[in-house]
């Protein structure tokens, strides 16, 4: 791929979710929009390598795309219903209220996380309309086959038009009882931004980013519900640490960062989140995890982490959460405190053989015990369970450290 090529699709990949949203919103059919958007991208890699990127990418990619659509629908000679309904939609006159704040991809966060959905359906759907991703993609991320995923994806959009789901952000009295599902769907396009699962960077700064200015919007909508503090902090404090996290293509994990290299704003405002939470004292799931990310980026070296009260979240945590993924994560903690051998009896316990970081964890802690052999094959099952390129780098490097 040329770097012209290249140019285009990054762009593209970081316009993707407001011109979706754009085209959800103007032509009411999430088909029509990804045709459209599909037409502008060529369109854009036929012009720009050889024109250069335009002053407004963004404008130039929403302009193409719906004046494609609005063609797409005329040609349509058999005008069929849905290309009827959404030519009867379009029009360039004010459009009616769509809720209690105007925003494009907010609106169409609610839309996909509909309760009419599964929940499966409304993150994959989430990850395919605002973060761009392919369904190959978001097929690795939930570990499914291509084909699986592609039929979820059709299905839960068919599902959209035939509940004639609502483009909109409900009334600021409906919001609380959708808030749950949208809290959930918002960290998990976070975690695939900053965990990217494909096979391409390593971390998505356009997901992370897009997550975040969701989550503050929310809280503007929401001020007075402290989960969606507690996200905003936890999500903040965690991009604090992303320029620290990757390090010559390997992954650099929490204890061996150059804090030197943490955005200390972003650490300043999540501290300032949590205390806030902290002062309404209702911990809820999100809460909990940035008071442990406030624990971590409050230390000044690894050596001053004070995992005690690490561990005493998640053992907090646990009591909202007893899933195996918490029990990973505070097993790390009970091994700084009580030793690798205390952890990996709780470790090995936990039904997570296809998940990467139980094997990660797994190899780390036979390592620290002097059980190389199985160490090295912990390491090489943690390499195979994983797409992130940093991590596979640094897995294999830990591996190969190995006598």
């Amino acid at each position: 791929m040329d770097s012209g090529t290249a140019a285009v699709e990054r762009v593209f990949r970081e316009q993707y979710g407001r011109l979706i949203a754009s085209l959800v919103r103007r032509f009411g059919d999430i088909d029509i929009a990804e045709e459209a958007a599909g037409e502008a991208l060529v369109a854009a890699l036929q012009r720009w390598p050889e024109a250069g990127v335009p002053p407004n990418p963004g404008g130039w990619l929403t302009t193409t795309a719906g004046n494609r659509a609005i063609d797409q629908i005329r040609r349509d000679k058999q005008r069929d219903a849905k290309h009827q309904a959404a030519l009867m939609q379009y029009d360039d006159s004010p459009h009616d209220s769509t809720g209690p704040i105007e925003d494009d991809r907010l609106r169409l966060l609610f839309t996909c996380c509909h309760p009419a959905l599964a929940p499966d359906a409304r993150i994959a759907l989430t990850l395919r309309l605002l973060g761009g991703l392919s369904t190959p993609e978001i097929a690795q991320a939930f570990l499914v086959p291509e084909t699986t995923m592609a039929q979820r994806l059709t299905r839960a959009k068919k599902k959209i038009a035939a509940a004639k789901v609502p483009y909109r952000i409900p009334e600021t009295t409906d919001l609380p009882e959708r808030l749950g599902g949208v809290l959930t769907v918002l960290f998990l396009v976070f975690n695939e931004g900053y965990l990217a699962t494909g096979d391409g960077d390593p971390v998505r700064a356009e997901l992370t980013g897009e997550a975040i200015r969701l989550t503050r919007i929310l809280r503007q909508l929401l001020p007075d519900q402290p989960e969606v503090t507690g996200l905003l902090g936890l999500l903040v404090l965690i991009e604090a640490r992303r320029e620290a996290r990757v390090r010559d293509g390997q992954l650099v994990p929490l204890l061996e960062q150059d804090r030197a290299g943490w955005n200390r704003a972003l650490i300043d405002e999540g501290h300032t989140l949590v205390r806030e939470c902290l002062a309404i004292n209702q911990p809820g799931r999100y809460q909990i995890l940035a008071a442990i990310n406030a624990v971590h980026t409050d230390a000044f070296t690894a050596a001053d982490t004070d995992w005690s009260q690490v561990l005493a979240l998640y053992d907090r945590l646990t009591r909202l959460d007893p899933s195996p993924i918490v029990a990973l994560n505070r097993a790390v903690a009970v091994a700084e405190l009580d030793g690798p051998a205390v952890a990996l009896a709780l470790v090995d316990r936990l039904p997570l053989a296809g998940y990467h970081a139980w094997h990660a964890t797994r190899a780390d802690l036979l390592r620290r015990l002097g059980r190389s052999a199985e160490a090295k094959l912990a390491y090489a099952a943690a390499v195979a369970a994983t797409h992130n390129s940093a991590e596979r780098a640094y897995l294999t490097r830990k591996r190969g450290e190995l006598v």
